[in-house]
């Protein structure tokens, strides 16, 4: 039995697919996939709906997953004279930054399934968890999407806020903990700037820190698979890029949490380029 982890697929069911053909997954092995499954890439239905079949793979929630969720949610609802009113500045500022990060896809997908399998979809985005804690080899291991918002040591996981594991951007340059390796996706290492990241587009290691997202679609990027027994990394590269979005280090420091007060900016963005998740 072995452990493997994955990060950021963003619809890319293929490459999923190839990867697992390329580390031989079986029955026996356990796979933790870190967060945004769905967007961007051209099968997140598709592929969420594969991960719903594997006992052995757990999923933690992205940043992605809850914008997924809430704004699906939202869109089902019946719209009558006396909830007309929740799509309000709010909820139009949390649809419009699901769709500056990559929506339509999603969208695509999810409005060609039936409404059983709507909800099906729906209740398994609302099981993924934020976070895992697993003990391997000797080695202790926090399993995270992004970084820990609001850090203090003697914190303890479960009172993070769901914000604040998804969306923020790790310190590489610091350890969070002495005796525990922080495992991160969200942050492609394409644009993580350390000293440590000698290889961008290649799993980082440095700091009881390891992030495995490798930007799969990103031009330059890969999809990448950690087996944690031994850290052997694995790599596939993507079959096609992202056809409608082209990513350098300012376009992604740009896509961000939506935040009420910058509302006025989002919308400017947007006309310039045209709750469920489960605590342990």
């Amino acid at each position: 039995m072995s452990t493997y982890i994955i990060s950021d697929l963003h619809g890319h069911y293929d490459e999923f697919l190839e990867m697992l053909r390329v580390i031989a997954f079986t029955d026996e092995d356990m796979l933790y996939v870190l967060g945004d499954v769905v967007d961007r890439g051209p099968k997140p239905v598709t592929l969420l709906k594969d991960l719903m079949n594997r006992p052995n793979v757990v999923c933690l929630a992205g940043n992605h997953e809850l914008m997924a969720l809430e704004c699906l949610n939202f869109l089902l609802k019946e719209v009558t004279e006396e909830n007309i009113y929740d799509l309000d500045e709010e909820m139009l500022g949390k649809l419009l930054n699901w769709q500056l990060n990559g929506s339509g896809t999603t969208l695509d997908e999810f409005a060609a399934l039936s409404p059983e399998e709507r909800d099906e979809v729906l209740d398994y985005l609302g099981e993924f968890d934020l976070y895992e804690e697993i003990e391997l080899s000797g080695r202790k291991y926090l399993l995270i999407h992004a970084g820990l918002r609001n850090f203090e040591p003697d914190r303890p996981i479960e009172d993070y806020e769901p914000e604040e594991l998804v969306w923020e951007r790790p310190d590489y340059d610091i350890p969070y903990f002495d005796d525990v390796t922080v495992v991160t996706g969200h942050t492609p290492t394409l644009f993580i700037e350390t000293e440590e990241n000698i290889r961008p587009g290649f799993i980082l290691k440095a700091n009881n820190h390891i992030a495995i997202d490798c930007g799969c679609g990103i031009p330059g990027g890969r999809l990448a698979c950690l087996r944690l027994d031994d850290l052997l990394e694995f790599y596939v590269d993507a079959v096609e890029e992202y056809a409608d979005e082209e990513y350098d280090e300012d376009d992604f420091e740009g896509i961000e949490e939506y935040d009420e007060d910058e509302f006025e900016e989002i919308e400017k963005h947007g006309e310039n380029e045209s709750e469920g998740i489960e605590e342990q």
